[in-house]
């Protein structure tokens, strides 16, 4: 059995700040960084300040785990083309933000990119991406390694390690069978819906917090007002990108049909020419080629 709860966007907004809730948010980066993970601190990102102009189409959170390490975790709503570009230059300014100024380069802080996707970004069947820098040898290809030296410094084993990890998830391409817990979460992020046999990090405690209906009446209609504009913002974008697709390929036809038209009479022109019957310019009014362009054409 299961039951319908405040999607994962919406907690991120309003209650997974507290405290009280870290075990929502720490049971999902458990789950998926395959590590037991612990928050200290919700962190300020844009998301995190409360004003009137909270976007509908993207949340962005951003805390900071017992290992020091920065995690940013985005929920997007909304198609975009750069999207790819847009995470390096979060991971890159989140880098840049928590380097105090004279600091070595050692103290760059490790950050991971968690990206929750609610539409198909590039091509690719897996719901699931995960990225990670290494250097491989052109000649020998080996992988390059820290040095001991390195290790004590960075307090790190592998040279990914200090890079920025992203996680992309596709979460329209999960087939709704989950296989691991990390797939329960999964299933929940798609559907706000958990099932009772779920046995996820996590999953238990937000059962009980994200029941819509232990809002109070102000925040449950702020809710689905929400949830109303998302989905009115997403048939907007489909209906705009279905429209644009549509038009694109009409518009593809068209060009098709005309190059198709110009080869025509540009044909039609060199036979006209080749049987050397008529003038150039009786060519041009029939063909509907110019002088210059049957000109061209005879040399």
């Amino acid at each position: 059995m299961s039951r319908k709860l405040i999607s994962f966007d919406w907690a991120m907004k309003k209650l997974l700040r507290s405290k009280a809730n870290f075990e929502i948010l720490e049971g999902f980066l458990s789950e998926l960084l395959k590590d037991n993970i612990q928050i200290l601190d919700v962190l300020e990102s844009e998301s995190n300040k409360e004003d009137g102009q909270d976007k509908f189409n993207r949340v962005d959170f951003k805390v900071k785990n017992c290992n020091g390490e920065i995690v940013i975790i985005e929920v997007q709503y909304e198609r975009e083309l750069d999207y790819l570009q847009r995470i390096l230059f979060g991971t890159s300014k989140v880098i840049t933000e928590h380097l105090e100024k004279g600091d070595p380069y050692s103290k760059v802080v490790k950050v991971i990119s968690v990206n929750i996707l609610y539409f198909d970004l590039g091509q690719g069947k897996d719901y699931v991406y995960y990225g990670a820098t290494n250097f491989q040898g052109l000649h020998d290809q080996d992988t390059l390694k820290l040095s001991r030296s390195q290790k004590k410094i960075y307090n790190k084993n592998r040279i990914y390690e200090i890079f920025p990890e992203y996680y992309l998830i596709k979460v329209n391409n999960f087939n709704d069978i989950a296989k691991d817990t990390l797939d329960e979460w999964i299933y929940f992020l798609k559907n706000e819906e958990i099932k009772s046999d779920f046995k996820a990090k996590g999953l238990k405690k937000a059962q009980q917090e994200l029941n819509v209906l232990k809002l109070p009446e102000k925040e449950r209609l702020a809710y689905e007002r929400y949830q109303d504009d998302l989905h009115y913002q997403s048939s907007m974008v489909e209906s705009s990108y279905g429209v644009g697709r549509e038009e694109g390929r009409e518009e593809g036809r068209e060009e098709g049909r005309e190059e198709g038209r110009e080869e025509q009479k540009i044909e039609i022109a060199i036979n006209l020419l080749k049987a050397d019957m008529l003038d150039v310019k009786t060519i041009a009014e029939m063909t509907e080629l110019t002088l210059k362009e049957i000109k061209a054409l005879k040399i």
